[in-house]
């Protein structure tokens, strides 16, 4: 279920194989909330953590540029990168070695 504020976009999903990296933390995996949030300026910025938990990550890549069809276009990209796991980062961006 998609939440969502003027600026941001939250949804629950579970990590394909491989989870999804973070830039503090590595690969997290499992239940994990994703936020897409609208800088103002033309980027968004994701940041994911496990469900329930109050520590947030941010994810390997960002911030990247809003595409066209705008920030919810990238938020789904960014559920299915993560749902599909291998070290998930920004959709656009390459996974670390």
């Amino acid at each position: 279920m998609t939440t969502s504020d003027p600026d941001a976009l939250t949804d629950r999903v579970t990590a394909g194989p491989g989870g999804a990296m973070t830039v503090q933390v590595g690969v997290i995996t499992g239940d994990l909330t994703v936020t897409t949030t609208d800088r103002g300026d033309g980027t968004a910025q994701v940041v994911i953590h496990y469900t329930g938990a109050e520590d947030r990550y941010d994810l390997e890549g960002g911030p990247v540029r809003i595409p066209p069809g705008g920030v919810d276009v990238l938020h789904r990209a960014v559920l299915e990168a993560v749902r599909a796991g291998g070290a998930a980062q920004m959709p656009g961006t390459d996974p670390c070695p």
